[in-house]
């Protein structure tokens, strides 16, 4: 046995592999980055509760989007640029801090499936029944569906890192770019099935949960524009709901990269790529989507850019 003690509250952590040669490139590529997902998700929220034209429940909703977005962002880029000029046998964080990057990182990626949910839910009703929007669409109904998203995502979160708390830890070393829940139960030596059991459970809930709203829904708002012979209502119908599925197909295949890549343990650099990018690339192109695609959000970009009325 070896006589040095390892402290177990002190986690070696992998962070990003990056060539010594590339290392200048990716902090100059991650730094502007995450300084655009600031800027643009931060800037879309203040723009929205500034601009009494844009308080509709739609703008509104997307709010939590944005916050959301400038969130996950924050819990793990700053963490992957502090640790690249970093060499990998010197890379150590607190287990304490790795819990909290761990719930983060996962209530950040729930969070998004579960707006995306309400959100379809405002385009069913907003094009479905067009009529009773402004009475079911209300500013309370808006907060009890913002609180919703953000409840559920929580307490199935903090269920999810809870039980790799309470775990006993035999290890320290975390094989990943950030820490995980996956980071946090491989760290013990006792039976984890249970991790294993309701972290899949818990995904595969929330996955096919807002897949199957959003399906539904659109498969509604479908019939309804196909039976509709008014041009301008399909349009804007068209606008509206292909933004919001241009994000959430987005998110689907981010997410979906990382189940594929784990089923080929020869590219696991590659799922560790892919695992930051997922909190990377939804909330830096989120913010172009909506701000591009929304001809109301468009308009009023243009007019603060340019100072024109």
């Amino acid at each position: 046995m070896e006589n040095e003690t390892f402290n177990l509250d002190i986690l070696q952590l992998e962070g990003l592999k990056v060539s010594p040669e590339a290392s200048i490139p990716a902090f100059v590529l991650l730094l502007l980055i995450y300084i655009f997902i600031m800027v643009s998700n931060i800037g879309l929220v203040i723009l929205i509760f500034m601009e009494s034209s844009l308080h509709e429940p739609m703008y509104l909703l997307f709010c939590n989007m944005s916050i959301n977005d400038a969130f996950g962002a924050t819990t793990i880029i700053p963490s992957v640029l502090g640790y690249i000029f970093t060499p990998i046998a010197q890379r150590y964080i607190h287990y304490y801090e790795c819990v909290i990057q761990a719930f983060c990182a996962h209530f950040h990626v729930a969070i998004s499936h579960t707006v995306l949910t309400i959100m379809a839910f405002d385009r069913y009703v907003a094009i479905c029944n067009p009529l009773r929007y402004a009475t079911i669409m209300t500013k309370r109904m808006v907060v009890s569906l913002s609180v919703g998203a953000w409840g559920t995502a929580f307490f199935l979160v903090a269920i999810l890192v809870s039980l790799s708390v309470c775990l006993s830890r035999c290890r320290r070393a975390v094989h990943n770019p950030f820490c995980d829940n996956a980071s946090l139960f491989k760290l013990s030596c006792e039976n984890v099935l249970i991790n294993h059991v309701y972290g899949l459970g818990t995904g595969v809930a929330i996955m096919c949960g807002s897949l199957s709203s959003v399906t539904l829904s659109y498969l509604r708002i479908a019939m309804v524009c196909l039976s509709s012979k008014n041009k301008a209502l399909n349009s804007k119908a068209l606008q509206t709901c292909a933004t919001h599925l241009a994000v959430y197909i987005l998110l689907l295949f981010s997410g979906n990269i990382i189940i594929i890549l784990h089923r080929f343990p020869n590219l696991s650099d590659h799922r560790k790529v892919a695992s930051v990018l997922i909190h990377v690339v939804p909330p830096s192109v989120n913010a172009i989507i909506y701000g591009l695609q929304i001809k109301a959000l468009r308009e009023r970009i243009v007019i603060v850019l340019t100072g024109k009325k």
